[in-house]
């Protein structure tokens, strides 16, 4: 891959880190690790309304799960960056393939070819 594409996607991928670091920033700034009492501003937890705390659970369980899938997502932007620095960016590490421009397009952090994640998929589905 060309020195010039390789920037072009260290980019794209540094941007989309720096988003998804502000996206779990907000998820911690909005109450993410304090507890329910702290949260609600409340003194008792039973000073509100069951159904409200059940809402509160919900809510905070979401975010726990959306932190938890941008800390994934982070991790594959991250490796991919190594992937760079290491000149194996582009190359499916399934079977050596040159991934295509318009799959690194649309998955910049990708780290097979589409035949070989098709395969990939397949078997996870065999397995559920």
């Amino acid at each position: 891959m060309k020195k010039k594409d390789l920037q072009k996607y260290e980019n794209l991928l540094l941007a989309k880190r720096a988003e998804l670091l502000e996206e779990l920033g907000l998820l911690k700034k909005t109450g993410m690790n304090s507890t329910l009492k702290e949260a609600a501003g409340e003194i008792s937890s039973y000073s509100t309304h069951m159904a409200d705390q059940g809402t509160d659970s919900f809510e905070r369980e979401k975010a726990f799960q959306l932190a938890s899938k941008g800390g994934r997502f982070l991790h594959h932007i991250d490796e991919a960056l190594v992937r760079i620095k290491d000149k194996t960016y582009g190359k499916c590490q399934e079977c050596g393939k040159d991934i295509t421009a318009a799959r690194l397009e649309a998955v910049p952090h990708a780290r097979f070819c589409i035949e070989c994640k098709e395969k990939e998929e397949l078997r996870k589905a065999g397995q559920a």
